[in-house]
């Protein structure tokens, strides 16, 4: 269970709380919940999301289940800071599209006293981790791990996989193009793809003229 960090108003130092996993499992959501909770405390908050992202709205960050919360997206991690000034809590979500730049972002953020929620996908549909994510997690005081539910065997999801056929890292999707799967589950599903993508020749379909002449009485 997460619990915010205690005040300390001696301790100048702000923190950072990643919020990672894979696709539908609730990283949005809990990203959502931590921040209108410090906007309930009257505190003053920020979010960003990637300029990128605008598959449910150009501006709201907005959970699968339709839970939303006003945002300002950006193209470019460098443009958060200008953005920033006087906060008390900033939040980034789909931080995995974001540039390197990301993580000394977020800890310069922390380094000047304000809390950093951040949410994003661990590992791309390949199941490698995906962009800054892994020094994000690294460099952050918190880091909650949500899971899905698997759609093929009902236990808990932490894969991505991606049912569309397109190999680019980047490819904005729901339910038609994603699935959350168990290890197992993705393994067998990448498992068969690569079956599908193996070509095997029939012997008996060689042209003729590819055929070796293996007469050697000439």
């Amino acid at each position: 269970m997460f619990l915010e960090n205690t005040v300390n108003h001696k301790e100048q130092f702000g923190w950072i709380e990643v919020i990672c996993g894979s696709m539908f499992s609730g990283k949005t959501e809990e990203l959502i919940r931590r921040l209108k909770r410090a906007q309930f405390a009257k505190q003053k908050v920020e979010i960003f999301k990637p300029a990128v992202d605008t598959r449910y709205d150009e501006e709201m960050v907005v959970s699968h289940d339709a839970n939303e919360i006003r945002s300002t997206p950006v193209p470019a991690a460098a443009n958060i800071p200008i953005l920033a000034d006087d906060c008390d809590v900033i939040g980034i979500d789909e931080a995995q599209f974001f540039d390197d730049e990301i993580v000394k972002v977020c800890n310069d953020l922390a380094n000047r006293g304000i809390r950093v929620i951040i949410a994003g996908l661990d590992m791309d549909f390949k199941g490698n981790p995906f962009g800054p994510m892994p020094a994000l997690m690294a460099t952050a005081e918190y880091v909650t791990k949500v899971h899905a539910v698997c759609t093929r065997t009902g236990n808990l999801a932490q894969y991505s996989y991606r049912k569309a056929q397109n190999d680019n890292i980047v490819l904005l999707g729901e339910t038609e193009e994603y699935e959350p799967l168990s290890r197992g589950a993705y393994y067998k599903a990448m498992l068969r793809d690569r079956l599908k993508k193996m070509e095997v020749t029939d012997p008996t379909e060689v042209p003729v003229e590819k055929i070796p002449d293996t007469n050697t009485d000439k």
